[in-house]
């Protein structure tokens, strides 16, 4: 069983149920998805960077990533409709558990001047958005073979109602969460 999963179920469901007053473990916000997705529009004309940036996400993920079309043409991006810009990966269950460790545990402690997680990342209902400039962060890539660095989008979606309960969620399972200091 993965530390972050092990930590929600014996700790923050019921530091969670304490605080908001949740009568049921049920309740209690859970996370349910997390989404990567990474843009290849640079690099359209090169199949060698292509394939390098399938291979990193499929190493980092765990699984096989799937390319996203264009919905529409935008000329001024050199974009027709149908081309495949993007890819993206869906993670649930034990897979999603396991990269949520290596992201807090390994990425995290690796991106340069990170200092926390602003609460400016949680949308609305308590989803956490964060972008990874480098994929070089994360522990399954080595540095030194990587020819193309690039960047990609990790979603992390949940069950929380609100930003603050999605927020608190987050901090209880161990995310570096700054605080906010009220003026």
């Amino acid at each position: 069983m993965s530390i972050i999963k092990e930590k929600y179920h014996k700790e923050a469901v019921a530091k969670f149920q304490e605080k908001f007053g949740a009568r049921s473990a049920m309740a209690v916000p859970r996370i349910t998805k997390v989404v990567l997705n990474a843009g290849i529009g640079k690099f359209l004309k090169e199949k060698e960077a292509i394939d390098e940036i399938l291979s990193a996400i499929k190493d980092i993920s765990g699984q096989k990533p799937v390319m996203t079309k264009a919905k529409k043409s935008i000329s001024g991006f050199k974009v027709r409709q149908g081309q495949e810009i993007g890819v993206v990966v869906t993670l649930r269950g034990q897979r999603m558990w396991n990269f949520l460790d290596r992201l807090v545990h390994s990425a995290f402690p690796r991106i340069r001047d990170f200092q926390g997680i602003d609460t400016k990342f949680f949308d609305s209902q308590g989803n956490f958005n964060i972008s990874i400039k480098e994929h070089i962060v994360f522990p399954e890539i080595a540095a030194e073979n990587a020819k193309n660095i690039f960047g990609f989008q990790v979603t992390i979606v949940n069950t929380a109602k609100t930003k603050e309960e999605g927020t608190e969620l987050f901090r209880l399972l161990g995310f570096p969460i700054k605080k906010n200091i009220q003026q």
